[in-house]
């Protein structure tokens, strides 16, 4: 029994080797089907990627684009409403809201002079005054024109002009259009 089993394997042994070595062999001839191996894209299959990330590049970025200006004018309304808060606190200490001469820097540093305010228990800002998203400072009126009895404070998005739509758009502390 056990030399049958010898047998066979060396039997198996012996016809793998065969298989190997013309396998091997085969792959040493050169032949007409072998030089079409494919090794790389063609120009044409390259040609096909690059427009379909085209076509889904087209399709994809007016939408990021778009998301990116609604969030600058979200950032814009925060800031505002931020400011808008620390406003309102200087107001409770000191009575009123700053100068249209202090400024928004009021609600950071202590003004100084003849209208200084009595109770400033600032800094009512724990940083300082951001730029609108735009990299421009927001516009501070106080009396308020739009804000009557209040404050103005806006920014005109990114046109920089009063009115418009979308990311032109003004924003501002009373929800209403610029008045200039």
């Amino acid at each position: 029994m056990h030399n049958v089993l010898a047998t066979g394997l060396l039997l198996i042994r012996n016809t793998h080797r065969a298989d190997v070595a013309q396998s091997c062999a085969s792959r040493h001839i050169p032949s007409i089907s072998r030089r079409h191996d494919r090794r790389a894209f063609t120009l044409m299959e390259l040609l096909v990627v690059i427009a379909i990330i085209a076509t889904l590049a087209a399709i994809v970025a007016p939408s990021i684009f778009r998301n990116l200006g609604d969030a600058k004018t979200s950032a814009a309304q925060s800031q505002i409403e931020i400011l808008s808060l620390a406003l309102n606190s200087y107001r409770l200490d000191n009575g009123d809201y700053p100068s249209q001469a202090q400024g928004l820097i009021a609600l950071r540093v202590a003004p100084t002079g003849a209208d200084a305010p009595p109770n400033w228990r600032g800094p009512y800002l724990t940083r300082d005054i951001p730029l609108d998203p735009w990299r421009r400072p927001y516009v501070y009126t106080f009396p308020g024109v739009g804000n009557q009895g209040g404050f103005d404070l806006y920014t005109l998005g990114k046109d920089g002009k009063p009115g418009g739509d979308d990311e032109d758009a003004d924003v501002t502390s009373w929800g209403g259009p610029v008045h200039q």
